[in-house]
């Protein structure tokens, strides 16, 4: 722009960036003349060179310029009034056209970082580097071809490590051993780092490895996905897959549901038929057994630890059965199941050794039942016995329990089998 002043008129081409920072900084020397306005135009000698680009369309720009402000001045300088003097500050804005490779839109700073540029064989090292120049000293020798496109290698040193980027540059100008690239891609892979780079030396921090490598984003907004219609087969597929993940999910429910409200206890249980039963009623060792013994006749006999003969009677012609492991001269224990006299009923017995957890919950109320071998499932009732009192009290971890399945539910076929005895909770219980 050019603007009048009561002394002289000069032309001033500033940068858009920084407008106090003159264009001889930025750009080949460029004659900028200003001129004594109250001198004729004859005796107008330029009383300063500011010095921009050596250009003949930026030179023929300018003197038009310099010659539309002239005649501006000069014709108001006429029009006005004998002895008033011209206005402190008379601006006159001048819209320029100027030329595509010309740099004055160049708005990224030129900061002062040491660089390596390499362009084939040759190397040139820098002293300025923006977002879109690299000024660097020209090498001797080396041949430049204004506005040709190069692939070249930029080095920029730190202390432990380089960053070397691969951009596309063009050169613009190369002077007085100075030498003057823009980069041909300035969005190309290299800007993330640069931009890191520059923006780190702007605001004083120190550049690192993590930030080079950080990812910056995208350059450009995604595109669209085009709208695509479905076939049978990506149907079928998505409704397959939708199912079976269903499924999935209603297994893994079940197995967590299963794990946290039903339990098994470890001993079998035993299916026999009632009768009743005929236990030691003293510790010591079992002398004498007879199975086949009448009525009234001595069926088993004990001697006690104290020296003391016991012996049992048969109380009926009945059927005896002689409890598994039982035999003469073994050690027994009080309540220790002898023998068991069967009577002509067709009922069964079912007994099993429950946990003490096992037992607490049964009373608590946790569902029981046996899981036949079979595959049937029978409820059972849990009940106690002295047995079971005698071996809690001396702290034993499994207790003698009877079991009383559902009326109807086992036969004299059953007899002689095992089950296992299952514990479940109910669902509202676990809330």
């Amino acid at each position: 722009h050019g603007w009048l002043s009561p002394s002289f008129l000069s032309i001033h081409l500033s940068s858009p960036l920084d407008n106090h920072m003159t264009r001889q900084d930025r750009f080949e020397p460029l004659d900028i003349r200003a001129y004594r306005a109250d001198a004729p135009a004859a005796d107008r000698e330029p009383v300063r060179d500011g010095g921009l680009a050596q250009d003949p369309e930026i030179r023929a720009a300018v003197s038009k310029a310099v010659a539309r402000a002239l005649k501006a001045h000069e014709a108001k300088e006429a029009q006005a009034p004998a002895g008033t003097a011209p206005a402190a500050d008379n601006r006159i804005a001048e819209t320029l056209q100027l030329p595509s490779d010309f740099g004055f839109e160049d708005e990224h700073p030129l900061l002062d970082i040491p660089f390596v540029l390499t362009i084939g064989e040759y190397s040139f090292s820098g002293h300025g580097l923006s977002l879109t120049h690299l000024h660097v000293s020209s090498t001797k020798g080396a041949v430049l071809q204004r506005g040709a496109r190069m692939l070249a290698t930029l080095s920029i040193p730190y202390e432990n490590f380089t960053v070397t980027l691969r951009p596309v540059v063009m050169a613009i100008s190369a002077e007085d051993g100075m030498a003057v690239f823009q980069f041909a891609e300035p969005t190309g892979d290299h800007l993330p780092q640069l931009r890191y780079i520059l923006n780190s030396t702007i605001s004083g921090d120190a550049v690192a490895i993590d930030g080079l490598l950080s990812y910056s984003g995208p350059t450009e907004p995604k595109k669209p996905k085009a709208a695509t219609q479905a076939s049978v087969a990506d149907r079928v597929r998505s409704i397959a897959v939708a199912g079976l993940s269903a499924l999935l999910v209603l297994v893994a429910a079940a197995t967590v549901y299963a794990r946290y409200t039903t339990g098994y206890e470890l001993h079998p249980v035993f299916i026999e038929r009632a009768g009743q039963p005929m236990r030691a009623t003293a510790a010591g060792q079992l002398t004498y057994m007879n199975p086949a013994a009448a009525k009234g006749e001595a069926v088993y006999a004990i001697q006690s630890n104290s020296g003391d003969v016991l012996s049992f009677q048969m109380p009926c012609d009945c059927e005896l059965s002689v409890a598994k492991g039982i035999s003469e001269g073994m050690a027994v224990l009080p309540t220790d199941l002898i023998m068991t006299i069967l009577t002509n009923s067709l009922d069964v017995r079912v007994q099993t050794m429950m946990s003490l957890e096992g037992l607490t919950r049964a009373m608590r109320g946790d569902r029981v039942s046996m899981e036949m071998t079979d595959g049937r499932s029978i409820p059972v009732t849990v009940s106690t016995s002295p047995a079971t009192t005698v071996a809690s009290l001396r702290g034993e971890v499994f207790v003698p329990v009877n079991l009383t399945p559902t009326e109807d539910t086992l036969s004299p076929e059953d007899v002689g089998n095992t089950a296992r005895l299952r514990l479940s909770r109910p669902l509202l219980d676990l809330f």
